[in-house]
């Protein structure tokens, strides 16, 4: 009887538990079912330029509390995007990584809105040594004659500020930083700087002066020429010389008198009274 009391308590308790371990492991389930999301990351690094194919991401689970905004729940929505911004392998996707729908792959896809890119050769000196890399701000500086004077003197002047490198020879990639020497250098401009830039680099000789990334000061030079680098002082200005006016007094013509000739010999005289 004892026994039989003992195992049907038993049997009870067993029942118990694993009603309850049950409740616990769905609760759990539904626990973690709700804190947690379908995000799509990059499955290998994605370059600049470069469209998305179904290799490149996939979607895992990513914490509901810490969910990037503009990140993607549904791996096809990449497929044949555009990267307009380097993702990292591991990374979310971010729809401010992208160029729009419908956009090319390519250099095109980088350009920001309203930019225009244009290419200006370089070599080891105007290219800063290969130091001037997608992703870095460059100044641009002119050599040329200064206008205006009859001994032609030659002048530098900065001509466009902050400008960006698209991209260096054929490379947009802004994640290598190794300095190259290249022969042409892509720099993102607006038209009017495009313009500026194409008339700069007809009329002189250009240089790129290599600038911080987080440096937003404008300054405005007076440009370099000899005098100036040589310390030679501006010749003083020379005073137009004072023109000589004539000045004409009206004349006051003497009383007239009478006069006569007087002849002796071969002189002759003229006596007035």
């Amino acid at each position: 009887m004892k026994n039989s009391r003992a195992v049907v308590m038993f049997v009870v308790a067993l029942v118990a538990g694993l009603a309850a371990a049950l409740s616990a492991s769905r609760w759990l389930v539904q626990t973690s079912a709700d804190g947690v999301t379908s995000v799509a990351v990059a499955t290998q690094d994605l370059s600049l330029g470069e469209p998305i194919d179904a290799n490149m991401v996939h979607t895992i689970n990513w914490p509901a509390g810490s969910v990037p905004a503009g990140v993607f729940k549904d791996a096809k929505l990449l497929e044949g995007r555009v990267v307009r911004s380097s993702v990292s392998k591991g990374a979310p996707v971010i729809e401010g990584q992208l160029a729009p729908v419908g956009t090319k792959g390519g250099l095109s896809a980088v350009i920001a809105d309203g930019k225009r890119a244009i290419t200006v050769r370089v070599n080891d000196v105007v290219g800063v040594a290969g130091f001037a890399l997608p992703g870095n701000y460059v100044d641009v500086i002119v050599n040329t004659q200064e206008p205006g004077k009859t001994d032609q003197l030659s002048i530098s002047k900065t001509v466009l500020e902050k400008i960006l490198v698209l991209a260096v020879a054929q490379q947009v990639s802004r994640e290598d930083t190794a300095p190259k020497v290249v022969d042409a250098v892509t720099l993102e401009v607006t038209p009017q700087q495009a313009e500026k830039l194409d008339l700069a680099r007809s009329v002189g000789t250009l240089s790129l002066v290599l600038r911080n990334q987080v440096d937003e000061k404008r300054l405005t030079t007076d440009g370099a020429t000899k005098d100036s680098l040589l310390g030679v002082a501006a010749p003083a200005a020379t005073a137009e010389p004072v023109k000589s006016t004539r000045v004409r007094y009206a004349s006051h013509h003497a009383p007239k008198r009478d006069c006569i000739g007087v002849i002796s010999g071969v002189t002759s005289t003229q006596e007035c009274f």
